[in-house]
């Protein structure tokens, strides 16, 4: 079997030199030596530039964060036009043009038959600069059916992106790197086809610098987000857009009861399920695994958003001065919604979980609707999303939808 054409994906991906990456402390010397102490030391005396990589007056900078535009304080009560506010202060802070109508025109190719559906790569245009590759899987039967938006995960490996949660039937070379991360997360599982016999339409796409679109290398992606921002763009905004894109698509095919459509992932991909759920009403449910937690709680010396590269995925410039992670997420109450975090995580201090499943149950609870809310944690587990949690993920959704 032949690898797929390399030139889908590939115009859009900024190649370049990778940005260095700040890990070592000023001291006050150094700084003075540079040519200034700054505001911080003419005030308070000689103070470092930064502590690892945050700026010394971090503590005051986290302070000025109160989420104002969040549900139960801002001064909106009607709960839809909240809705309505808060996602369009999302949308306006994504930074990447407005919402794009360019027509799919979706192209089928590769079709298989599989032990209890049927797989098939399609190729679609998710925004109106490139069209993406994405595989599609469809159960056996007549129809219409209940379909999951799967959404993959960073984890530093670039070579695989929808082949981390759908087995590539199209691509030997693939093979081994895919079943090596679903062993390493999955319990061996290939979540996309697990679904699929299970009676659902899954489409999982590539992010930009996974897979068809990369391979991206891991010290490329703060040039990479760096050449959105000069482009006036965003690498994170266009993630969202793009998601958000491929649950529209995958809602109006004609094979998927287009009322029963969930975002489901794990890690990154757990953020980009919200957060799609949060931008698109097409999605009737979202279950995110191992990715919710309170930005304040995360910005912590020695946390790992503090590295850069990773963190560029997921940032928006400016949204934090309106709202949380959870209170964006809220954005998609009352609608059901499944955030499981493993308590052994080192990527997400309990603090931050703990901070966001309140902020979460507060909403649901004044939509009176927190049965829809399922918030759990895996005392005995870490940073994966093995076969215990999916099965429990699997009859959720079977139950909410």
């Amino acid at each position: 079997m032949g690898a797929p054409d390399p030139g889908v994906g590939r115009r859009a991906f900024v190649a370049g030199a990778g940005a260095a990456l700040l890990t070592g402390a000023v001291t006050p010397a150094d700084a003075r030596a540079a040519g200034g102490e700054g505001p911080a030391a003419a005030a308070d005396g000689p103070t470092a530039v930064v502590e690892g990589p945050l700026p010394d007056f971090h503590p005051a900078l986290r302070a000025e964060l109160t989420f104002p535009l969040a549900w139960g304080k801002s001064p909106i009560r009607d709960f839809r036009a909240w809705r309505r506010a808060a996602r369009a202060k999302v949308e306006e802070l994504l930074v990447v043009g407005s919402q794009d109508r360019t027509p799919y025109a979706p192209e089928f190719t590769d079709r298989r038959r599989q032990d209890g559906y049927t797989s098939e790569l399609v190729t679609l245009a998710l925004t109106r600069h490139e069209r993406v590759r994405a595989a599609l899987l469809t159960p056996d039967g007549p129809g219409p059916f209940p379909a999951v938006l799967l959404l993959h995960d960073h984890g530093a490996k670039f070579d695989i992106g929808k082949e981390k949660l759908v087995r590539p039937w199209y691509d030997d070379t693939r093979l081994a790197s895919a079943q090596g991360w679903a062993q390493r997360y999955f319990s061996g599982r290939f979540v996309g086809d697990e679904l699929a016999r299970r009676g659902y339409v899954v489409l999982c796409a590539d992010a930009l610098g996974w897979g068809d679109r990369g391979p991206l290398a891991y010290d490329q992606q703060q040039a990479l987000a760096s050449n959105f921002f000069n482009l006036g763009s965003s690498l994170a905004g266009l993630m969202a857009r793009e998601d958000a894109r491929a649950a529209g698509f995958l809602a109006g095919l004609d094979r998927v009861d287009r009322g029963r459509v969930a975002a489901v992932g794990f890690s990154m991909g757990a953020f980009r399920a919200w957060q799609a759920a949060a931008l698109n009403d097409d999605l009737a449910a979202a279950a995110a695994v191992c990715w919710m937690t309170g930005l304040k709680e995360m910005m912590v010396p020695g946390n790992n958003t503090l590295r850069g590269q990773s963190s560029y995925h997921l940032l928006h410039p400016g949204l934090p001065r309106f709202l949380d992670f959870p209170d964006v997420a809220s954005i998609a109450a009352p609608r059901p919604m499944l955030f499981f975090d493993g308590g052994l995580d080192p990527l997400f201090p309990a603090d931050g979980v703990l901070t966001a499943h309140e902020k979460l149950r507060a909403v649901w609870r004044s939509r009176h609707a927190e049965e829809r809310l399922h918030l759990k944690s895996w005392p005995d587990l870490g940073h994966v999303f093995v076969d215990r949690m999916q099965d429990e993920v699997f009859d959720w959704l079977d139950c909410v939808l």
